[in-house]
């Protein structure tokens, strides 16, 4: 398809959109007619099934081209979303910090350019990787050329952590030097069954705090090791978010990070004369000491720089009670996916990451539908963050320059990748045990007649994936309401017969997420995405009407933070 045409059917769509279902075709919606059940009754919900399919499918078209940040179809998005908000009665925000349904976020965009590389000079031999095949890479904060000569440093997990007493760093100096670290972070022994987490993993385990330290030690790049089972992911996923265009705050980020695969980084230890699989079990001691590699990269990053103004859209629905109004609980579902882009060929293809996250935002709209009907003591704000995929840019942004203040924030609800194979018997709630939430949260679900889902260690580390995170950093009792559907550990108790195949088909999804294969089907049945919509918004409506806002557990390190 030609970017003329979908100009073209993009605006007639939405000019005949009305007030709802915007670029829903009559065969869509003659499917969601026929698929539609009777979920209103059978969950005691008003809740449209109508409504929630129509924006999702409208959200998930490739009209709205994979909601792109810094694309036109995520201008669009954000047109949709603000109307729609404006639609359902939510008010418009008080305060300097909004215009109208907006809250802009300035961002960089940078696209690495395929004349790009890194060269290896290893044990008298010279090596340049296949850019997307053996390695990607890219800049942060803004830099158009990045040229340096570098030796390369192992550092194990590239973890400092006083309260785990473990430092892979051992004061040695990294200014100037490439960083080769590893993905996840150290994996608990009989001795020390708990340490890390235990099986779960930790902030230190992500590659983004792996970014955020190797900046803070000056160091002159990081390029992280790739396995399956330590990212929790298959290389597609950082190769499909470096081929597109990044976005990063200004400043922020290092010359060079990126990441290799595992079989490249194997070649590449064996040349500089150590067994990579040694040095990954030294990695896992204490003691273990950085490995100076025998080893240099020369690195030429050519960026397409930009910069680019982003929104966030935000609504609320005041609160009734005269005191506790000036509190506020938050649903949060991020409005932006992987967006389109063209190949050399003229090839387009679009992600239109229908579970990830339309699902999210669809639902979140529905919810404001009634939550305008049903007001609780406490105010409720409705947000559809910007930039989830480029770093949680979004609602960092938010947490920064906060239109409610943060002290005055009882928790964030955030919906992200919902459930759109079937009802449950159960609910996902991890995260939630972190504060007094999950006390809230076992109290709605028992008066929806939902148990709570059995504890899941969190090997993939959602908890730090998601918008939410960004308020737990902030002091803020937060999580992600629903399993995991996007790491495939998560648990579905369906409420169908026979359980194998549902939860084939929600465990396949792993295979589809950060792929062109998350579209939207017609034929989803969306009773589960419906009941995990209805048991957040009765989960935030307790919050609202709660005598006290949430509190952390003690001795939970975020409640170590006080709310600004």
């Amino acid at each position: 398809m030609t970017s003329k045409n979908l100009t073209t059917r993009s605006l007639a769509l939405l000019l005949a959109s009305g007030c709802l279902l915007g670029s829903a075709s009559q065969a869509v919606l003659a499917a969601s007619a026929s698929t539609a059940t009777n979920t209103n009754i059978k969950l005691g919900a008003p809740l449209s099934e109508t409504h929630l399919r129509a924006h999702l499918s409208f959200l998930a078209d490739d009209l709205l081209e994979g909601r792109g940040t810094g694309q036109r179809g995520g201008d669009l998005a954000v047109r949709y979303l603000e109307t729609q908000a404006a639609l359902t009665g939510l008010q418009v925000l008080p305060g300097d910090k909004v215009q109208g349904y907006r809250q802009a976020v300035d961002i960089i965009g940078s696209q690495t350019l395929a004349d790009s590389q890194i060269r290896f000079s290893a044990g008298g031999q010279q090596w340049t990787p296949v850019l997307g095949k053996d390695v990607v890479f890219g800049s942060s904060g803004g830099r158009q050329q990045v040229n340096f000569s570098a030796p390369l440093l192992f550092v194990g997990y590239g973890i400092r952590a006083a309260e785990e007493n473990w430092d892979d760093f051992k004061q040695a100096d990294v200014k100037g030097k490439l960083l080769v670290m590893m993905v996840n972070d150290p994996q608990p022994t009989a001795a020390e069954p708990q340490r890390f987490g235990g099986a779960a993993l930790t902030y230190y385990g992500r590659w983004t705090y792996k970014f955020e330290e190797a900046a803070r030690q000056g160091a002159a790049g990081v390029l992280l090791i790739h396995t399956n089972a330590s990212a929790a992911y298959g290389w597609n996923v950082p190769q499909t978010s470096f081929s597109h265009e990044r976005f990063s705050s200004p400043g922020m980020g290092n010359p060079l990070e990126g990441w290799i695969q595992e079989e490249a980084a194997r070649q590449l230890f064996a040349a500089a004369g150590q067994d990579l699989d040694q040095l990954r079990q030294q990695a896992e001691r204490r003691d273990f000491q950085p490995v100076a590699l025998n080893a240099t990269a020369q690195v030429e990053v050519h960026n397409q720089v930009r910069q680019v103004r982003q929104y966030n859209v935000l609504g609320m629905v005041p609160g009734t009670d005269p005191v506790l109004k000036s509190e506020a609980v938050i649903y949060s579902a991020h409005w932006d996916h992987l967006g389109m882009e063209t190949d050399a060929n003229g090839k387009t293809q679009i992600w239109n990451g229908a579970v990830d996250n339309a699902s999210g935002s669809a639902a979140l709209l529905e919810m404001a539908r009634l939550a305008v009907r049903q007001p609780t003591r406490r105010t409720q704000i409705f947000l559809w963050p910007a930039a989830e995929e480029q770093y949680l840019l979004g609602s960092a942004a938010y947490v920064q320059q906060a239109p409610w203040p943060l002290a005055k924030t009882a928790a964030d609800l955030n919906l992200d990748s919902m459930n759109f194979v079937a009802a449950t018997r159960d609910i996902g709630v991890a995260g939630s045990e972190r504060s007094s939430l999950y006390h809230s949260a076992v109290k709605v679900a028992k008066a929806m007649k939902l148990r709570i889902a059995p504890t899941v260690p969190d090997l993939g580390g959602a908890y730090f994936r998601a918008d939410h995170f960004n308020f737990a950093r902030a002091g803020i009792p937060a999580f992600n309401v629903g399993s995991a559907v996007f790491s495939g550990d998560g648990h579905f108790d369906f409420d169908k017969t026979p359980p194998d195949s549902y939860l084939k088909k929600m465990r396949d999804f792993k295979q589809d997420y950060h792929t062109v294969r998350d579209v939207y089907h017609p034929d989803w049945d969306l009773s589960g995405m419906l009941q995990q919509a209805l048991f957040t918004l009765r989960l935030g409506q307790e919050v609202g009407n709660a005598p006290a806002m949430p509190v952390w557990k003690r001795g939970e390190a975020f409640g170590k933070i006080p709310r600004q």
